[in-house]
């Protein structure tokens, strides 16, 4: 009696053991499907990168940002670039009154885009750029240099985000130390060395506007040894510097 309870307990466990492989082998495999996936679940990662890139550039309005795409293949061509930052503080107020007067005069006029600049270099058949101090400083710390429609776009999305979240007065202290002045040199204390020997603290109206003169084209331009076109740009910038100072053009970045 007992050896038979054996044979029956043994044949049910292999009967039970022979339906669960059945089971599992006759279960269909779940397949995975990656596109189906990003539908899904891709909008997350794209919230989670806007986020985070938003946390960054409200960060860049209290912490000092990188130089930059452009400045770092400078860097890697020339072996090293010359650049030292400085706080608004320490830079003289008149070569940021040069540099709005000669680049964006209407800079505390605009949010990030002027479009009346805009139809200006349209009409001028695009011998002049439009793009403001604000579209500057994305281009430079966010973005590449080159005229493409795809990279004009994002400066164009993203420099109203810049200025929601900085003042006027750190968007011109950033350009102001990562603007190029020379070739490998960047930023207005390592430029006034580079030039004149004197930290931005010191510099005088007269070499501001030099300085100022030659930012269209800094690595064909010289403010020590500036030629005629460069001397008359730079006569009209120091007109313009005390014009914007008078008329209230400068208040929005003045300490």
């Amino acid at each position: 009696m007992e050896l038979y309870s054996c044979s029956v307990a043994r044949a049910a466990k292999q009967s039970k053991n022979t339906g669960k492989k059945s089971s599992a082998k006759g279960a269909p495999r779940r397949r995975i499907r990656p596109f189906r996936w990003l539908l899904g679940h891709g909008w997350r990662l794209v919230l989670i990168l806007l986020l985070a890139f938003l946390g960054i550039i409200a960060l860049h309005g209290m912490v000092k940002p990188w130089g930059g795409i452009y400045m770092a293949s400078e860097a890697r061509r020339l072996g090293g670039v010359e650049r030292q930052w400085v706080a608004m503080e320490e830079i003289a107020p008149v070569m940021a009154r040069s540099v709005v007067a000669a680049e964006d005069a209407n800079f505390c006029l605009h949010w990030g885009v002027d479009m009346s600049a805009i139809r200006d270099a349209i009409a001028d058949g695009g011998q002049r750029g439009g793009s403001t101090i604000s579209q500057q400083v994305v281009k430079n710390v966010y973005l590449w240099h080159g005229r493409t429609y795809t990279r004009k776009a994002m400066e164009t999305v993203l420099t109203p985000v810049v200025e929601a979240f900085w003042s006027k007065r750190r968007v011109l202290e950033v350009y102001l130390n990562i603007a190029e002045f020379d070739e490998g040199v960047f930023g207005v204390e390592a430029a006034g060395q580079h030039y004149f020997g004197v930290d931005a603290a010191d510099l005088s109206a007269r070499q501001a506007a030099l300085m100022a003169a030659i930012l269209p084209s800094p690595q064909s331009r010289s403010a020590s040894n500036p030629g005629e076109y460069t001397r008359r740009r730079a006569n009209a910038i120091q007109d313009g510097a005390a014009t914007i100072q008078r008329d209230g053009r400068a208040d929005c970045f003045s300490g």
